[in-house]
């Protein structure tokens, strides 16, 4: 069984709560307790109803964009934030980014009972938002032909790529009949085949942005074939609009970004796959280089033209060796003839006769003792330079 450790535990709590689709943006109503101003400028206190308590937190930064009045004691406000996890003492809270005054009570209310009509439906469902193509070629946009946000979208869409082609659909964004004509421009729209659609406008009251809160609007863009960016108010209002589009974007330019990719940023990502192909290929064909000079050297080895050189060099190999070993042993020969003719020399009877001596023969027979010879004989003596031919005249005998 594993055991994990308490910062694990309320580390995995916090990201449960950071990824859930409905507690990052949500509002919630109630009467302010417990409300204390941080030296630093944050804002702690709680929320409270009949029903319960739900501790919060205002920081410094979002306090001086998304609270226009004084917290104080008792307040019955609506607070827009997320919800996550404050690890060091392992509790949840509420983060607040917006806080406003409950006057407009009525509009809140129906906006959270269609979010949560809406979501049990199934319109929010993460699983079914559509991608945004990253190279659209045309993108629409439903927003007034008037005001900020479509001069804003045609700036930022002229600087990131003027190959991408604008068609705005002119809706009415606020007031009666609004919603009518902002669902009109997404169906004329879808059925022209756009590559993305933008749907927005500027900041303004919850009253101001109501048609984007309207049931018949996030119906259409959740029935739209093409994918849908919803960038309508500031970065702290959030519509129903958001919670139906493919992507919510803070405002109309931020979903002009996220719907047109910048062109220069495009080419050098163009260039840097180009260069990765190409070295990509140097390496494969290298490597394939390497294999095919292998195969050439393995090839060579096996041909009969590289076997007979082989046994060409061999017998050129064994004809030296052979070749050297006769004259070695035509050396050790030579060597021994002249040791034993010097041998033979020195028993020759012809060396023997130099120093005097002579071979006596009668008749071609060797005279070895007195007994062989007569007084009258004639008998031949052989020098080393010559014979004699002599006639015995007297005969001694020892």
């Amino acid at each position: 069984m594993k055991v994990y450790s308490v910062g694990q535990v309320n580390n995995y709590i916090k990201n449960i709560l950071t990824q859930d689709y409905m507690l990052k943006s949500i509002s919630i109503k109630g009467e302010v307790s417990n409300c204390k101003y941080h030296s630093l400028g944050h804002i702690y206190f709680s929320l409270k109803d009949e029903t319960g308590l739900i501790p919060a937190v205002m920081f410094k930064g979002n306090a001086a964009t998304g609270l226009d009045f004084t917290l104080r004691e008792g307040q019955s406000v609506i607070v827009s934030g997320s919800i996550g996890v404050y690890e060091r003492d392992g509790r949840y809270q509420l983060y607040a980014t917006k806080i406003k005054q409950d006057g407009s009570g009525r509009l809140y209310e129906e906006f959270e009972r269609l979010k949560r009509k809406l979501n049990e439906e199934g319109l929010f469902d993460f699983e079914l938002k559509k991608p945004i193509p990253k190279y659209p070629k045309k993108v629409g946009i439903v927003t007034a032909k008037t005001g900020a946000a479509i001069q804003d979208i045609m700036n930022i869409a002229r600087r990131r790529n003027p190959y991408v082609q604008l068609v705005l659909y002119p809706a009415k964004v606020q007031g009666d009949g609004a919603a009518d004509t902002i669902v009109a421009g997404i169906k004329t729209l879808d059925a022209m085949g756009m590559d993305t659609i933008i749907v927005g406008r500027g900041g303004g009251s919850i009253e101001d942005l109501w048609a984007f809160n309207e049931e018949k609007v996030a119906r259409a863009i959740y029935e739209a074939k093409t994918p849908i960016i919803s960038g309508t108010g500031h970065e702290v209002d959030i519509t129903l609009a958001d919670y139906a589009a493919d992507l919510r974007a803070p405002t109309p330019s931020a979903a002009c970004e996220l719907a047109i990719p910048d062109i220069v940023t495009t080419i050098e990502q163009l260039k840097n796959i180009g260069k990765n192909i190409d070295m990509h290929m140097r390496g494969k064909l290298s490597m394939a280089m390497i294999k095919l000079e292998g195969l050439e050297a393995k090839l060579a080895m096996q041909s009969p033209i590289y076997k007979l050189e082989q046994q060409n060099l061999y017998l050129a190999d064994i004809y030296d060796k052979i070749k050297r070993a006769m004259y070695q042993k035509f050396d050790n020969s030579k060597h021994r003839l002249e040791l034993l003719t010097t041998r033979l020399d020195g028993l020759s009877p012809t060396a023997k006769l130099i120093g005097g001596f002579g071979y006596i023969d009668k008749e071609d027979k060797p005279v070895t003792s007195v007994g062989d010879v007569n007084e009258g004989d004639t008998v031949n003596i052989t020098l080393h330079d010559g014979t004699i031919e002599t006639t015995v005249n007297k005969v001694s005998r020892s």
